[in-house]
């Protein structure tokens, strides 16, 4: 496992991904029609004709009471009784509705009364590039022995970008210098992870720090960037950081599962110290709070446990980063 992060001087600490995968099978509703729409268009726009494409008697739209069943949320759509004409009734947000689901369905069930008569409608709601990709920190530090030798690989902090597809992180890109390239691994869901490969052996003699700017591109028209600073710290040749024995560890879940459910553990050693040196594992910075309600980890050991409900319809996987630090 390639370290990745910030170590400071007294105390080493080293990231790894965990994804966690839903093991459920999930069906939704059967819709008779499907309209596609993009994000963020006005109030008022026109959706589709729903009388029209489904066959339904217009004159008796409105004597039968057509409608959307809608829950307490104010709704998304709205149809017109006397045409059947389904329209925008407020403002979209895409991440909002669906975060990074894709393809991002809204699921409309339409009812005509005397007799009962129930129709499906799905509403695809398409991704407009509206964010720029933004790193978690401004700046990152990373401390790395003059002793490493060149092709090891480093885990950096990937930026997040809300859109989905093409408008996603497509590319990074690292300020010209002599010591490092970029590498990308590309972990589906529009998930790419930059690591800092060391192409020249390092010499602190010579420069003891070094500066560089990484760039995350997505793949709009005109693109969106985001920056991060990183500063590498050179050490002494005896000094090194926890190291996890596995770049990414994986597990499948499945819904509904107790809390108190082991889910994995995880295992870092220290060259400094051995592989019993006391190394203490905890979340990333960057980790998303709702995942700590979600997941515990032992400080200890690293076994990383389930402590709240884990619901498919909300979530299919969890990507959490763990440090360990001495």
């Amino acid at each position: 496992m390639e370290q990745r992060g910030q170590c400071k001087s007294s105390r080493k600490r080293c990231w790894f991904s965990l994804m966690v995968v839903l093991d459920v099978l999930w069906s939704g509703a059967f819709a008779q029609i499907r309209y596609s729409i993009s994000e963020e268009v006005e109030d008022g726009t026109v959706v589709g004709n729903i009388a029209k494409d489904l066959g339904l008697d217009k004159s008796a739209l409105k004597d039968r009471g057509y409608r959307i069943v809608t829950g307490s949320a104010e709704p998304l759509f709205q149809v017109n009784q006397n045409d059947g004409v389904l329209y925008v009734k407020r403002r979209i947000d895409r991440e909002e509705v669906c975060e990074r689901t894709s393809p991002c369905l809204i699921q409309l069930k339409t009812v005509l009364e005397n007799p009962l008569e129930i129709h499906y409608v799905a509403v695809e709601i398409l991704d407009i590039n509206d964010h720029s990709p933004v790193f978690p920190e401004k700046e990152k530090r990373l401390e790395i022995s003059e002793s490493a030798l060149a092709g090891a690989r480093f885990q950096l902090q990937a930026a997040r970008d809300p859109d989905v597809g093409q408008f996603s992180i497509q590319q990074y890109r690292l300020s010209h210098n002599e010591y490092f390239r970029v590498e990308v691994k590309d972990r589906g869901e529009d998930r790419k992870v930059p690591f800092l490969v060391l192409q020249k052996q390092l010499d602190r003699e010579a420069a003891g720090k070094h500066k560089l700017r990484l760039t995350a591109v997505d793949g709009g028209k005109p693109v969106k960037s985001g920056n991060i600073e990183i500063i590498v710290d050179v050490l002494d040749v005896n000094d090194n950081s926890p190291v996890f024995t596995k770049e990414l560890y994986s597990a499948t879940l499945k819904e509904n599962v107790p809390v108190g459910t082991v889910v994995i553990q995880v295992n870092a050693t220290d060259a400094d110290q051995g592989a019993n040196g006391e190394i203490i594992y905890s979340f990333g910075n960057e980790v998303d709070l709702k995942l700590m309600d979600l997941f515990s980890i032992d400080p200890n050991t690293g076994e990383i446990q389930v402590t709240g409900p884990i619901d498919f319809e909300k979530s299919k996987s969890y990507e959490i980063d763990i440090k360990g630090i001495r």
